[in-house]
């Protein structure tokens, strides 16, 4: 009688073994299902869109109508040959003027929003200098480099677009990719203001200031290293630009 009730103890026990272990596989199995249909999403949100980035400098010739909105020339005039220059070819600023944007921009709180919409950037193509106006005076007169025959630097009226320190360039032909610092073709800052919606044009540093007054590059305005970090204290985002021959 005690070995028919320990058989039947162990069937018992037996079946809920096998129970559990087929309840415990069927949770086991819609978890799975559940983690599988949450993921799929998760991963095809996840994936890399296709890419967007904007090139400085142009892969074609920049003298196609740009995609700015049209800027109203100011009345600020061009005085060629007003401010007298040293021999490295920078303006000879006075020091309360130096002073005034000299440092980081964040050490200067508010100075951008103050100036910006009394500044104008006038670039004179064919003197080959780029001339900073505030309140109707020239404060600042910088030499440059501009595109070359066939990808000229595009004329008219624009405004600063973004800035940036140490820029990343991509080569506009070879898509090569040079690092930012002092020694890269970008120098230490970028000045954007033109754009068709792939390529940018703007003002930056270069580390071949012996080109500077040519015609060299495919559309950019080449500076010195020490002076595109003067101007960049100099304008913000909107600061009106005019590019003329």
């Amino acid at each position: 009688m005690a070995m028919v009730r320990n058989e039947s103890v162990a069937r018992i026990v037996m079946f809920l073994c096998f129970g559990t272990a087929i309840l415990s596989l069927a949770v086991h199995w819609q978890i799975t299902k559940t983690q599988a249909q949450f993921e799929q999403p998760a991963s095809a949100a996840g994936s890399p869109p296709e890419s967007t980035s904007t090139a400085r400098g142009a892969f074609t010739p920049p003298n196609q109508p740009n995609h700015q909105q049209p800027v109203q020339r100011s009345s600020v005039p061009y005085i060629s040959g007003a401010v007298s220059h040293n021999s490295a070819g920078a303006t000879d600023l006075s020091p309360k003027v130096r002073s005034l944007f000299s440092g980081q921009r964040q050490n200067s709180p508010g100075l951008s929003s103050q100036n910006s919409s009394q500044t104008e950037v006038v670039v004179n193509l064919s003197d080959r200098r780029t001339y900073v106006y505030n309140r109707g005076e020239v404060i600042a007169s910088y030499p440059i480099a501009i595109g070359k025959e066939g990808w000229e630097t595009p004329t008219g009226s624009f405004r600063v677009t973004d800035m940036e320190h140490y820029p990343i360039w991509q080569h506009p032909i070879t898509g090569k990719v040079f690092p930012s610092g002092a020694d890269s073709p970008l120098g230490e800052r970028w000045i954007g203001f033109w754009s068709d919606g792939r390529n940018e044009i703007g003002f930056h540093g270069t580390p071949d200031t012996h080109l500077l007054g040519a015609a060299i590059s495919h559309g950019c305005l080449r500076m010195r290293n020490e002076d595109v970090r003067l101007l960049y204290e100099q304008v913000d985002i909107g600061t009106l630009v005019s590019v003329r021959d």
